[in-house]
C-alpha cells in the first residue's frame, strides 16, 4: 500500500513570522517527547491533512491568526519538559 507521506515530494518556500517558525520547532520537540522521530515538513504536513476543509473553519482559523498579539507563543519557547531537538543538514540563521 502507497501511503501519503512517501509520495513525490514538493518543496514550498514558507514566509511567516519567526514567532512561527520557533513554534513549529516547539512541536517537533513535543512530538520527540512522545516518542515520535519526525521533521518540520512532517509535522506541517500533518497539520495541514488534519484542518478541515470548511470555508467557516479556515476564516476563523485566519481571523485568530490575523487577532493574535504579537508574544503570544513565547510561553512555550522556554518548555523545559520538551526534549531538544537538532535538525539535520544546515543550521537555519536567527537573527
Amino acid at each position: 500500500m502507497e501511503l501519503l507521506w512517501q509520495r513525490p515530494r514538493r518543496k514550498t518556500l514558507v514566509d511567516w513570522p519567526e514567532d512561527v517558525d520557533t513554534r513549529l520547532d516547539v512541536l517537533v520537540r513535543a512530538a520527540a517527547a512522545a516518542g515520535e522521530q519526525t521533521s518540520r515538513s512532517q509535522v506541517l504536513a500533518a497539520l495541514v491533512t488534519a484542518a478541515e476543509v470548511r470555508p467557516a473553519v479556515v476564516a476563523e482559523l485566519l481571523h485568530s491568526y490575523r487577532q493574535m498579539p504579537a508574544g503570544a507563543l513565547e510561553a512555550d519557547n522556554t518548555r523545559e519538559d520538551l526534549p531538544s531537538v537538532r535538525s539535520p543538514g544546515r543550521t537555519r540563521g536567527r537573527k
